[in-house]
């Protein structure tokens, strides 16, 4: 399983990619090993101001439907097209081609509450 050292995790398993004042969101490999298969992602929050913690949309794999949470407050700017298309995307490539989001964060101050790379495994191992 990969944990990424250069993005910053929550609790609830989406990973943080920072550049400048955007952050690229996406789930960990963990999660999507714990979902399986996935089959249909839904995100219909583009360019809506969300608070973090808020739902921004859902994966649904074969066997559940799992709730994503803002990792940051701000505006999504931008949904991946290729995980529309391309679910099962989440599952091959989670760090890479399988990104969900783009958010323009209203609040970087709220990065601190996050987890690094080795504090984010210790929780899942």
């Amino acid at each position: 399983m990969k944990f990424p050292e250069d993005l910053k995790y929550t609790p609830d398993h989406e990973w943080v990619k920072v550049d400048g004042n955007t952050a690229t969101v996406g789930i960990t490999d963990f999660a999507q090993s714990e979902l399986g298969d996935i089959v249909f992602v839904e995100i219909e929050t583009e360019g809506e101001e969300l608070d973090k913690e808020e739902v921004f949309g859902s994966v649904e794999a074969v066997k559940t439907v799992s709730d994503l949470f803002m990792p940051v407050s701000g505006e999504v700017l931008e949904l991946n097209p290729k995980v529309e298309e391309n679910p099962e995307i989440v599952n091959e490539d989670p760090y890479g081609d399988g990104w969900l989001i783009k958010i323009k964060m209203s609040d970087s101050s709220e990065l601190d509450d996050l987890m690094d790379a080795s504090a984010y495994q210790e929780t899942v191992e």
